[in-house]
């Protein structure tokens, strides 16, 4: 993706982003979720497993990414715990996510809740996420569970991602709004675990953070390969090791 094109779709997604957030009038207490209304399927119409070619979840599965954010140096260890969590009747694969900032230091700790329908998409189904901050303090905002204070499921992946698709991945107003926009399908992407062919790239943004666009890769049988925030601020990860 040459740079004219990825400023050009930036400047599309921040100005699709700063429209959502005026017409949702998030700022004015408005509730964008309830005027949301996914398609859901019935709970016996979802997997056991999970194994969308651009998101595979199996079990005992863990993705280590190393990177940068604001100049600090950042580690993201993903772990498929093998649990499930019922949520909305829906047996969800819980997923842990670590990150450690300065290296060493946990600075966040969430548990995704995944599940695949039997057409193949991804379904996420809520976060239990903490930050924790100085002095022991710990912020839980961006927590929600689909079924609960008027939150609903969204899309982390469809089965057949397309150029140029766009979809919820959550919603609980105020607190889990990110949507994410189908740019590319095709080309190659090297990271430090490999090279991937014929991904798949996203942007993805909140109208809780307008300015911040964040680009993400996805490679064939891994899921995320890299993640780079264009605007808002700077994050650069990459997938450096993949066990199980």
């Amino acid at each position: 993706m040459g740079k004219k094109t990825l400023a050009a779709l930036l400047g599309a997604a921040l100005a699709a982003v700063g429209a959502y957030a005026a017409q949702a009038g998030t700022s004015s207490g408005a509730r964008p979720c309830a005027k949301y209304d996914p398609h859901i399927p019935p709970a016996a119409r979802f997997a056991k497993t999970i194994d969308n070619p651009f998101f595979p979840l199996p079990a005992g599965r863990t993705f280590v990414y190393r990177g940068v954010e604001n100049g600090k140096k950042e580690l993201d260890r993903m772990h498929v715990t093998g649990r499930s969590k019922k949520i909305m009747g829906i047996s969800a694969t819980v997923v842990s996510d670590k990150v450690y900032e300065p290296l060493g230091k946990l600075a966040e700790k969430t548990f995704d809740y995944y599940a695949q329908d039997d057409r193949g998409n991804v379904w996420y189904l809520g976060e239990d996420t903490k930050e924790l901050l100085g002095g022991g303090k710990v912020d839980i905002s961006g927590s929600w569970l689909a079924g609960k204070s008027g939150a609903k499921p969204g899309l982390i992946m469809e089965a057949d991602p397309r150029v140029p698709d766009s979809y919820r991945q959550e919603c609980r107003s105020g607190e889990a709004e990110d949507l994410a926009w189908v740019v590319g399908r095709g080309g190659s992407k090297t990271v430090p675990y490999g090279t991937f062919h014929r991904v798949v790239t996203s942007l993805e943004f909140s109208p809780l953070e307008p300015s911040v666009v964040e680009r993400k890769v996805y490679g064939r049988q891994v899921g995320i390969i890299s993640e780079h925030q264009l605007s808002g601020a700077h994050e650069v990860l990459s997938l450096v090791h993949v066990t199980g």
